[in-house]
């Protein structure tokens, strides 16, 4: 996936977890940060950011997107929607020959993904990963009651014939390992494991990360 219009900025401060202050040019910009996470570990003051510039319009409130972040020697996207994008580009690799329709509805659920390969049937979800600590990179940030209720959506749908993937895309190149975030968020971690053990597939990737651009590159180890 690839942006328009970037441009670069130093992060000043983020009043609520829907913008962001950032310096441009010697200005100082309101901007929407496209990641409701609490992001603390990547946006501290001064951290150097890229944004994308949108068109003017009355329906905006503000002209930037907050879409990049360098941590120390990483450059790590943080765009929530980027993940699903970065997916529909890679699952065709994954996934050959087959049909792939995104936002599927299936009862009272929807699903990032539906995969029709032959005669197999396969429900997908993707969740974006953003926190890293000396090359461990954990999901979720905060607690999410939504990403417990996707794993049990996930595991219910085993019983009704379908394969069932989680995808991690992790937002950011040269990571040691996954592994789910217990210490924030335990009932996560929980219900990743009993998914697995019933046979929700797992899978991990990292990405090639540049101020405009994110694509999904390589598979990382899982530790639960």
């Amino acid at each position: 996936m690839r942006y328009k219009n970037i441009v670069e900025g130093r992060f000043v401060s983020r009043p609520n977890r829907f913008v962001a202050n950032v310096e441009i040019d010697g200005k100082t910009e309101v901007c929407h940060v496209k990641n409701t996470g609490r992001c603390r570990e990547l946006l501290t003051e001064g951290a150097q950011v890229w944004l994308e510039k949108a068109e003017p319009s009355a329906k905006r409130k503000t002209l930037y997107d907050l879409v990049a972040v360098r941590k120390g020697d990483r450059l790590i996207n943080m765009d929530s929607g980027a993940p699903n994008i970065a997916a529909g580009e890679f699952l065709p690799a994954i996934f050959p020959n087959s049909i792939i329709r995104s936002e599927y509805s299936y009862g009272n659920s929807r699903f990032d993904f539906y995969i029709e390969q032959g005669g197999r049937k396969i429900l997908l979800e993707v969740k974006g990963v953003t926190l890293e600590e000396d090359g461990i990179v954990r999901f979720p940030d905060a607690p999410t009651k939504r990403g417990v209720k996707h794993i049990n959506e996930l595991s219910r749908c085993l019983d009704e014939g379908f394969e069932t993937y989680l995808l991690f895309v992790i937002q950011m190149a040269d990571v040691r390992y996954f592994t789910p975030n217990d210490a924030t968020h335990p009932e996560f971690g929980q219900a990743l494991r009993r998914a697995a053990e019933r046979g929700v597939q797992l899978m991990a990737y990292d990405c090639k990360v540049t101020p405009d651009s994110m694509k999904i590159r390589n598979k990382v180890e899982i530790k639960l």
